[in-house]
């Protein structure tokens, strides 16, 4: 198993790896997003906050002006997990796990843009982007040292610190507040979503949005739990279980470790919430739904690399998938009456952080609505409800990846 799971997250590396490619600076030649630098967290060492290697923990902050100097929104990096001490250690060499090793400026696009026409409604505000370096959604407080390594596991402390560096620099005084993040740090805004809102003034508008951070309790293809698996190990090595919600861990007692999982976190949740994330997320498809484990002989690689090669059977298991999430979420939609959630049915993992998803003429839609549209009116209060669900494939024409029709009906009956 200890090999499954290392398999899980080095196959995960790769794909975030891919993805990270897609985002970088180096590709974006032209881009009109901001390149921002970083700014290290001087006084983590005294916290105990480090990155997996030791190194200080760090963020970009690109200050906001006009009517959004006093508003903040803060994204949390994303990039997987490690759950065993060599994946770890592997991390801690690489720009995951050390500030050494990371670039020292990003572009910042999407929801991170400084330009009005692409980010009408946040564009003017205080922007900061997380970077992540523990490998445990900015939640473990642990160490380990065997006498070769030692491994810092302090993102918890981490998250901490830099809130803490941020609070003078303006945010204790916000007006509006808005913390998201992709991936691993959509996760990330799940478990910390609250603890946020503690920081600021209690007459600011603070809220969470997570974008591609539903990571659900699945049951892959060979009908085993490997994310639940995962995570379980992922809370035990990096000292995660004190610092999940005690209301949740109580409800869940005595699996503490399901309160990693947003599905189970969702309703303890007292900030307003907003759920971004594909029906058809591509790295769950990959690492939940069939993980390597679960397909030793490679019968889904095709299905895989392009969603048109899926057979009947397998494109019945990506419906089921999709039921699932919305069968998740079926309370929070029916009941949350300042939450907000928009699940498409593209093949894509994190949607905010780029141009040509969050807002362009070629965005996704549901309902003819973009993203930013979405979000926009949720967090702002324009108009109804801001709860968009797609239907299923195939009939979002607005969506890069395409796949055949299938026979299915919609959870919510629409």
């Amino acid at each position: 198993m200890k090999r499954t799971t290392r398999l899980l997250d080095l196959t995960a590396a790769m794909v975030l790896l891919h993805l990270y490619v897609a985002f970088s600076p180096a590709l974006v030649s032209g881009d009109p997003g901001r390149r921002v630098s970083m700014t290290l967290v001087r006084d983590a060492a005294a916290l105990g906050a480090f990155c997996l290697d030791g190194s200080l923990p760090a963020y970009h902050l690109d200050r906001g002006f006009g009517a959004g100097s006093n508003n903040w929104l803060l994204q949390f990096e994303g990039g997987g997990w490690c759950n065993d001490i060599a994946s770890c250690v592997e991390r801690a060499r690489t720009r995951r796990g050390s500030t050494r090793y990371m670039s020292k400026t990003v572009v910042f696009s999407g929801i991170l843009s400084n330009n009005a026409s692409q980010n009408p409604d946040f564009y003017n505000w205080n922007k900061v982007r997380l970077r992540y370096c523990d490998g445990a959604s900015f939640a473990g407080d642990s160490q380990h040292g065997n006498g070769t390594s030692l491994l810092y596991f302090r993102g918890q402390r981490i998250w901490n610190a830099i809130i803490l560096d941020l609070l003078p620099k303006g945010l204790a005084k916000a007006h509006k507040a808005l913390l998201t993040g992709c991936s691993a740090g959509g996760l990330s805004t799940f478990l910390h979503c609250d603890n946020f809102t503690s920081y600021l003034p209690k007459n600011a508008s603070v809220k969470c949005m997570s974008d591609a951070g539903l990571f659900l309790d699945a049951i892959d293809v060979a009908a085993n739990r490997t994310m639940r698996y995962f995570y379980k190990q992922l809370v035990s090595l990096q000292g995660i279980q004190k610092n999940l919600d005690p209301n949740c861990t109580h409800a869940f007692y005595p699996e503490p470790s399901l309160c990693f999982f947003p599905q189970y976190i969702l309703r303890f949740i007292e900030t307003p919430f907003f759920i971004l994330n594909s029906a058809y997320d591509v790295f769950q498809f990959h690492h939940g739904l069939v993980p390597p484990s679960a397909d030793r002989t490679g019968r889904w690689n095709r299905c895989k690399l392009n969603v048109t090669s899926c057979n009947p059977h397998q494109l019945d298991a990506l419906q089921g998938f999709r039921k699932d999430m919305l069968g998740a979420l079926m309370n929070f939609f029916r009941n949350s009456s300042r939450g907000g959630m928009f699940i498409n049915s593209c093949f894509d993992h994190c949607q905010s952080a780029l141009e040509e998803t969050w807002l362009s003429p070629t965005s996704p839609r549901i309902h003819n609505k973009t993203i930013a549209e979405t979000v926009g009116d949720w967090y702002f209060g324009r108009g109804e409800e801001a709860k968009e669900i797609d239907c299923p494939y195939p009939c979002d024409k607005t969506c890069h990846n395409l796949i055949p029709a299938a026979s299915t009906t919609d959870f919510f009956g629409f």
